[in-house]
């Protein structure tokens, strides 16, 4: 089945339809993807269910534009199918699943930011370094706000698109872009806990401060200390979606899951 293009409103965002996920958005968009990857997350929105623009417009309390350019973002990436008929559903997948695309994401950045220290670029490092002052910026204030979701996954995603795209590797860039469409593997997937916000604010200072040791560590040509960063990075992503919650996450994945998360230090 040929994958349906978003018709989007341009008065909503300006993103070009031929690009993936590096876009600008607008604040209402970003809101819904957010708020629809979390209810998918916590199960309110089960495996297997149809989703319609309009009763989830008046669930999250905003117009059907922004919802229904959504879906077939989330359908980007792997949280939602299209149905056979027209629409969507909610795609199954278990804490396993995740868990190993975010094991092999961290491989593969790896592999990625080693190539980017043989000749990181004046250019590059200079946007990396704009990336870290507008996480700063989020994080400085020391506590995080419900608004702040789309800002921090925006920056998060751009941050690690500027290493891929110096990496100049196709392969790597079209196995990441596979690897992503499990749910939740990519960086721009970010699920907060709204119920725990505090909790939040470590786990992001900590991914954060993660960032700054990349870009140092690029900026003094320590390729092996960069790769290895990368590698552990991917833990952080673990840390903002609650794994236990998911089908097949009583089992092995949810120790697994434990491990990262103590082996990832506090902040």
């Amino acid at each position: 089945m040929a994958t349906r293009r978003p018709s989007l409103d341009p008065n909503l965002t300006a993103w070009d339809p031929d690009a993936q996920h590096g876009f600008p958005m607008s604040t209402q968009l970003t809101q819904a993807i957010v708020r629809l990857r979390e209810m998918i997350l916590r199960g309110e929105l089960a495996p297997g269910q149809r989703v319609a623009e309009a009763p989830l417009a008046d669930l999250l309390s905003m117009s059907r534009t922004p919802v229904r350019q959504a879906l077939p973002l989330l359908a980007q990436e792997g949280l939602l199918s299209e149905h056979e008929t027209r629409g969507y559903v909610v795609r199954a997948f278990t804490a396993a699943d995740i868990v190993d695309a975010i094991d092999l994401r961290g491989v593969l950045e790896g592999m990625a930011v080693r190539r980017v220290e043989r000749g990181a670029s004046k250019g590059l490092l200079r946007e990396l370094r704009a990336c870290l002052e507008d996480g700063a910026a989020i994080l400085d204030k020391r506590r995080v706000e419900e608004s702040d979701e789309g800002r921090y996954a925006e920056m998060n995603e751009r941050f690690h698109r500027l290493i891929l795209s110096e990496a100049a590797s196709p392969l790597l860039a079209e196995t990441l872009a596979r690897n992503s469409r499990i749910p939740f593997a990519g960086p721009q997937a970010l699920a907060f806990d709204r119920g725990n916000l505090d909790q939040m604010y470590d786990m992001l200072h900590f991914a954060h401060r993660q960032h700054y040791a990349i870009v140092e560590a690029l900026e003094r040509g320590q390729s092996a200390r960069a790769e290895a960063l990368m590698r552990e990075h991917a833990n952080s992503a673990k840390e903002s979606i609650n794994l236990t919650a998911l089908p097949g996450a009583a089992g092995e994945p949810a120790g697994r899951f434990a491990m990262a998360r103590a082996s990832s230090g506090g902040v």
